[in-house]
């Protein structure tokens, strides 16, 4: 049986638990979801259905030797998520890691924010946060051997800009929900943290470069990151899961409510 706030205490060392990734069909998730493969976990992998990449994820997770399911829905739907849950279980085993990755960011100025791209952002990158937050950690308890959840923060939940009102109020959420999280399910030994990106190569960098090249001119938004990043270089998906592989396995059982910026020193919090 695993000790609490160990979620891999009872695995062998081939094989850790089960983790489940959203918005892993590309980029961040992807990232993430591979090197958890890599760390012994099988793998669930959710994003939007009808995603192509999701399905040459599985290939590439069931090709390290891991077992993987896609789980495909919209996460801001609360029976979306429990279902996703519920199939994680029933196919994999059990949900020993939740990683509440997806997201969506729409770049408006400050005054031309519409409620609509409001609603939208609050509903994918906070709402299903608190929901994979929630139905995760109720079946961590359930099976009472304590658990890890991570959620997708931004440099942008630490330093608003113009841009992105509704995406750093989301981002700033997920903050305090981490926080809140790590606070009530810390007595079942489930730590909850996030982490807090700057630029990475991903197609939300590709278009904050559209979006400001009509003001700015080409690459203006790789050029602006770079022009404030201490280590010289934008991020790459494998800088976070670096970070992601690290809170999941058991040297990290201390700690929790943390929101952790990788950044290369864009800013420093």
């Amino acid at each position: 049986m695993m000790s609490q706030g160990d979620v891999s205490a009872s695995q062998s060392q081939t094989h850790k638990g089960v983790a489940l990734v959203t918005g892993a069909a590309r980029g961040i998730g992807r990232g993430i979801a591979l090197r958890l493969a890599d760390d012994g976990f099988d793998i669930a992998v959710n994003d939007l259905p009808n995603t192509p990449e999701l399905d040459e994820l599985i290939k590439t997770i069931e090709g390290k030797g891991r077992r993987a399911l896609a789980t495909p829905g919209d996460v801001s739907d609360e029976s979306i998520v429990t279902d996703m849950i519920q199939r994680t279980v029933s196919t994999l085993g059990s949900l020993d890691v939740m990683v509440a990755n997806a997201g969506v960011a729409i770049l408006e100025p400050f005054l031309d924010t519409s409620v609509a791209a409001f609603d939208k952002q609050m509903a994918v990158n906070a709402r299903s946060v608190m929901l994979c937050y929630k139905h995760a950690a109720k079946q961590m308890i359930a099976q009472g051997r304590g658990g890890r959840i991570i959620g997708a923060s931004s440099m942008a939940g630490k330093q608003a800009t113009d841009m992105l009102l509704a995406y750093s109020a989301t981002k700033f959420a997920i903050r305090g929900m981490t926080q809140s999280a790590a606070l009530a399910l810390g007595k079942h030994g489930i730590t909850v943290n996030a982490y807090a990106p700057g630029g990475v190569e991903t197609r939300l960098l590709d278009t904050f470069d559209e979006f400001l090249e009509p003001l700015a001119g080409p690459r203006a938004g790789r050029n602006g990151l770079l022009s404030v990043t201490a280590v010289g270089r934008i991020g790459e998906p494998e800088d976070i899961a670096h970070l992601v592989s690290y809170l999941v396995s058991r040297e990290a059982g201390y700690i929790t409510g943390q929101t952790i910026s990788i950044n290369g020193g864009a800013y420093f919090d």
